[in-house]
């Protein structure tokens, strides 16, 4: 963990783009919130395979970036995508002063035969670098449990090697609720010289079925311990909002104190439980 231990804190919220004009009036409360007690580094927003809420999460960017304030960093995912489709997106982002930028691979969507122009993220984080230079702080994603699509835990740090040297600032974690996963996987970057701020992402625990759900598809685990848990007390929700809090209150302040450089809050678009954590922590 000694290279992490070089860099300063960033604590960082993500958002997805809401649906409705009804919904995004919540997220603005929802990110002036955050504002007020965090005051985070910046806010990202997510957005669906092959670009299919585009718009939604450009149009959730700049709403966000004028209303707080606050540096926003829009996800871009390359699959299904062409260079002139990237090139003109990253050009409206720069029209509208954006900063910052999510460099993600996607996944490919259902019916699609070519991934496009892009195959991996470090080709897109390459094609930023040259055509937009240093405008943008670049974050890739990083996996302390391994992505789900990687043949081994050595092919894993080796795609994640190429996003780096293909020009990536710093990296956000999937989420996990094993310390351990991110401890040696920040050792195996550290005997690679792999130099950047590895975010750890942080999942927030208020609905176990929805967790569960989630966690399978993308492949983050949940220990049996905490699983068997949590299925414990059924349909309380309260109780599974209390122990969820207090276990990854845990986590992240174990993080924090063996030298983490900040958090990542995956918020699903409500403040309460991050705020619950976040208010918890000795910082």
């Amino acid at each position: 963990m000694k290279s992490q231990q070089q860099y300063s804190k960033t604590f960082s919220c993500e958002f997805f783009p809401p649906k409705t004009e009804q919904g995004m009036e919540k997220l603005l409360i929802t990110s002036e919130n955050l504002k007020k007690e965090i005051n985070p580094e910046f806010f990202s927003v997510t957005f669906g395979a092959g670009g299919s809420t585009q718009k939604r999460t450009f149009d959730a960017v700049t709403q966000i970036n004028q209303s707080s304030g606050i540096d926003v960093a829009p996800h871009l995912s390359c699959i299904g995508s062409n260079k002139e489709q990237i090139s003109q997106i990253l050009s409206n982002y720069k029209q509208q002063n954006i900063k910052r930028i999510v460099a993600l691979r996607g996944d490919i969507p259902s019916g699609m035969l070519s991934p496009g122009e892009f195959n991996y993220a470090n080709e897109l984080v390459e094609y930023i670098r040259q055509t937009t230079g240093d405008h943008f702080k670049i974050e890739v994603a990083a996996y302390p449990e391994f992505h789900p699509q990687s043949e081994s835990a050595s092919d894993d740090l080796k795609n994640f090697k190429r996003k780096i040297d293909a020009g990536a600032d710093s990296a956000i974690t999937q989420y996990f609720y094993n310390a351990d996963a991110y401890f040696r996987f920040i050792d195996s970057c550290e005997k690679l010289a792999l130099d950047i701020p590895v975010i750890p992402g942080i999942m927030p625990i208020t609905n176990f079925t929805s967790l569960s759900r989630f966690s399978d598809a993308c492949g983050a685990e949940i220990p049996r311990w905490l699983r068997k848990r949590l299925s414990d007390f059924g349909d309380d929700t309260d109780s599974i909002k209390e122990f969820g809090a207090e276990v990854v209150t845990h986590l992240c302040q174990q993080l924090l104190d063996a030298g983490a450089p900040g958090l990542h809050f995956y918020t699903l678009n409500q403040s309460e439980a991050t705020l619950r954590i976040w208010n918890d922590l000795t910082i």
